[in-house]
């Protein structure tokens, strides 16, 4: 058996840098990694998803150029060099990551797999062949989750795509049915309409968007359907069978019944925690009903010594949570800071076109906490930058605490909105009033500068 410092599970974006970060801090440190360096986010997640959205947003200005008084007789869009070129992006990063680690002394890559075999010891079934077993007084999981596959009638029988295999499709769809509207349903549905597929997504909630305010909501649900795709709320799906190529589902929609056939069907419908694998009850690691590793403000688990970071421990699901994450253990642990999870900001951003930035809380998370709240709001179409270059769907919104000035939180659902919310992000964590930013001088005409024009709708 191996010893080592620390072993992290996972090279996922908290894994990667804590394990370079302890390594040089001269922690004897062994990372084991099953798949591919980068974890979701490189490999079948942010990288690859912005790429080919990049992609499909050529194609819609391209299809749409009358509107900027250029005319395109033609064009075609060939899926097979979209698709080489976000592999390209991936294998880049990917590499990049893989050499910066491979150069760091007293940091070793183990590919394998890794399933606990005793109090903080761990028996990795290699990729090569053969077996390791490696022990550790400090153990980081970051194994990252799985697409959920929700218990459909059917569903099992019939040659469904994941957010992961629907990325390797050479081939456009002619009609991409896609179970669940989170993130991922919108981002696809919307990436692949653009493309020139009939797109149909299915939600089983009433809402879009569960966790957002109901004309947070709306606003988005009407872009999509802008976008050309066809959405059903409210629906149950019954029935999903294959017949040759053509997929049919059958579902209640709003008590309405409808039967849908499509060429291809993408399930969207959440993610499951890859935990259950590691045979975490050997080390004596307590799970959640769901799966997720539970952990403390300092993102210890039960066990003293073996921690969770990124989305397999739960909570917010976002690269930058799992980078955060492993900010916090890494001064902890090596500075003896006392750095907590608790009341952090969770910025987060919807690569839909226009992009739906947020960060704090909505109106009604706001309320229910008992906040005396304002609500400014301010539509796209009276933004000077987005009139001049001709995007102005979706508003802009701000919730406002009415005792101090301050802002809540805000949701930026138009072009650039993830840019405008950090932003906005940087100013809450500033203190800054409501007054100030109305009063604050941005540069003309940006986007940014419609924050003056946001808090000025105050005033009336």
């Amino acid at each position: 058996m191996r010893k080592f410092d620390a072993i992290v599970i996972g090279s996922g974006q908290g894994g990667v840098p804590l394990a370079k970060k302890l390594a040089k801090a001269g922690w004897q440190t062994a990372i084991v990694e099953k798949r591919w360096i980068g974890g979701t986010c490189i490999n079948d997640g942010c990288t690859p998803t912005k790429t080919m959205i990049a992609s499909a947003a050529a194609a819609h200005i391209i299809a749409n150029s009358q509107e900027w008084g250029i005319t395109v007789s033609d064009f075609k869009v060939d899926l097979e060099k979209i698709v080489a070129r976000k592999n390209k992006v991936v294998r880049s990063f990917r590499e990049g990551t893989t050499k910066s680690m491979e150069k760091i002394q007293g940091l070793s890559i183990i590919y394998g797999e890794a399933v606990f075999s005793g109090d903080k010891t761990l028996a990795v079934k290699l990729a090569d062949g053969g077996q390791d077993e490696i022990a550790a007084d400090h153990i980081f999981i970051n194994t990252g989750t799985l697409p959920s596959i929700p218990p459909v009638p059917g569903l099992d029988t019939v040659n469904y795509l994941t957010n992961t295999t629907i990325m390797d499709l050479t081939k456009l769809p002619s009609h991409l049915m896609v179970l669940g509207s989170g993130y991922v349903g919108l981002e696809f549905g919307q990436l692949f309409r653009r493309l020139g597929c009939q797109v149909t997504i299915i939600d089983k909630n009433k809402q879009l968007l569960q966790h957002e305010d109901e004309d947070v909501a709306v606003a988005v649900k009407k872009v999509m359907e802008t976008s050309g795709v066809m959405m059903y709320s409210n629906a149950n799906v019954q029935k999903i069978e294959q017949t040759g190529d053509v997929i049919r589902l059958q579902l209640t929609a709003n008590g309405e019944t409808h039967a849908i056939t499509g060429s291809h069907l993408l399930v969207a419908a959440g993610r499951t925690p890859q935990s259950k694998s590691l045979q975490p009850e050997k080390t004596g690691l307590v799970l959640d009903e769901k799966g997720y590793i539970p952990v403390n403000d300092k993102l210890e688990t039960n066990v003293p010594g073996i921690y969770a970071l990124g989305d397999v421990k739960g909570g917010p699901a976002f690269t930058h949570i799992s980078y955060n994450d492993h900010l916090v253990i890494y001064k902890n642990l090596i500075h003896m800071e006392n750095v907590s999870i608790k009341d952090r900001p969770i910025p987060y951003c919807m690569f839909t076109d226009p992009q739906l930035g947020r960060v704090g809380l909505t109106e009604k998370e706001a309320k229910a906490a008992g906040y005396k709240v304002k609500i400014a709001c301010l539509d796209m179409t009276r933004v000077a930058r987005a009139i001049e270059t001709g995007n102005t769907q979706g508003f802009m919104k701000a919730v406002i605490d009415s005792n101090t000035d301050k802002l809540l939180g805000v949701a930026i659902l138009g072009p650039e909105g993830g840019e405008v919310m950090s932003a906005l992000q940087l100013a809450m964590l500033g203190g800054l009033t409501v007054t100030q930013l109305k009063e604050m001088i941005f540069a003309h005409p940006l986007y940014a500068e419609s924050i003056n024009n946001l808090f000025m709708t105050l005033d009336k």
